[in-house]
């Protein structure tokens, strides 16, 4: 059996302020033309299909042309659940309509989470959709008064799964949730404080694959077989910026192994950081690539910078940030300095050094010595006589 995994879309999603529904649409394109060449049984999207619960429209539109694509024009059945960030009930909307188009969507969690059934040439193959929920939903669902976090609300879901699932036949879980150590990015919204939103990856023992959404880094949880993040659809932070987005085509044999391939999708527009003095930035890129790219800029000028950004955007016109080097008083010269005795420029120099670690150059002592003189030349001119 062949199968597509994907996830976070995020539509509607907002960079710094920039609308990212044509990038968005740049790289579902592409995960059409995966589609249309690898000829997978089924397509699982595992939640955050909407970066919100009430989604602009043109990310609603964006949706319904993707799956129109996907279930009408490529005839490949999909198997769609809700995230944390997604409206349960608004995405659950008409699901027993779509089911007979094979559009299987799964916004609020079920009373029992029952198997989507498929087969192959090696028999049958069910597949559990399991939809974002707090662990106080679940435990009203499922009548269950020990449910209090979500590690033990996953753990009855997957127990209930298993209790009714037949014996001997090839299972795949689709879930969102956020599995202990797996890698975290900037751009997820947590699921609680602390660790409580965490849930352990032993829930999903007994499972073929487990198709992840939430974790926006592609991974596998290297203890517990295949339990996989395929990562998000775009860099949705600019601490994203070196890891490859794509989905994962799936081949599960026989006896249920699993051999899953990474297929990047490439961005209309890249994510990237760069650094340098503003003279060394504002020369561009070498290659004269990249100038449209979303850009975080770095500038390690010691001194002020003026007009930073609007210089800078007649080279990166998408430069969305602008940061300094963050320096700590004393992190570079260790202790306080004993100022006793000092006279001003002494005092001034070793200010300085404290906050920069460096001493100052010839050219800012006389910048210095003229300001005092400057200032005491005032102070003259206004005393009374």
């Amino acid at each position: 059996m062949r199968f597509i995994h994907t996830a976070d879309w995020h539509l509607g999603r907002l960079f710094h302020g920039v609308h990212l529904t044509e990038d968005q649409s740049h790289v579902l394109r592409q995960f059409l033309d995966v589609v249309r060449d690898a000829k997978p049984d089924v397509v699982l999207v595992a939640g955050d299909i909407y970066d919100r619960a009430i989604p602009p429209p043109e990310a609603v539109d964006l949706l319904d042309e993707v799956l129109s694509r996907l279930v009408l024009d490529l005839q490949v059945p999909t198997i769609l659940i809700a995230g944390n960030h997604d409206s349960p009930g608004r995405l659950n909307f008409g699901a027993r309509l779509l089911a007979g188009r094979k559009l299987y969507v799964t916004g609020t969690l079920p009373a029992r989470c029952v198997a989507v059934p498929f087969a192959d040439g090696a028999g049958p193959v069910h597949i559990y959709p399991v939809p974002y929920a707090e662990p106080a939903v679940v435990r009203q669902c499922m009548e269950c008064t020990t449910i209090n976090d979500h590690d033990s609300a996953m753990r009855a879901l997957c127990a209930a799964i298993r209790a009714g699932h037949t014996d001997g036949v090839r299972s795949i879980l689709v879930g969102h949730a956020f599995v202990a150590g797996g890698a975290e990015s900037e751009s997820e919204r947590p699921l609680s404080v602390g660790g409580a939103g965490t849930v352990d990856a032993s829930c999903f023992d007994g499972f073929e694959y487990v198709a992840l959404g939430h974790l926006h880094s592609p991974q596998r949880i290297s203890a517990a077989g295949e339990v996989r993040y395929c990562g998000s659809l775009l860099k949705y932070s600019f601490e994203e910026c070196a890891q490859a987005k794509g989905v994962y085509v799936v081949e599960m044999d026989a006896a249920g192994a699993c051999t899953s391939t990474h297929v990047p999708l490439v961005p209309r527009r890249d994510v990237r950081r760069i650094s340098g003095t503003i003279a060394e930035l504002l020369r561009g890129p070498a290659d004269g690539k990249g100038r449209e790219d979303y850009i975080e800029a770095t500038i390690t000028d010691d001194g002020p910078v003026l007009d930073a950004v609007g210089r800078l955007r007649e080279v990166y016109p998408n430069l969305l940030n602008l940061r300094r080097p963050e320096r700590e008083l004393g992190a570079l010269s260790g202790d306080r300095p004993n100022v006793r005795g000092m006279d001003e420029p002494a005092l001034f120099n070793a200010f300085y050094k404290h906050v920069t670690g460096g001493d100052l150059s010839p050219d800012q002592e006389r910048a210095f010595a003229e300001t005092v003189d400057a200032m005491r030349q005032v102070e003259r001119e206004v005393q009374p006589s």
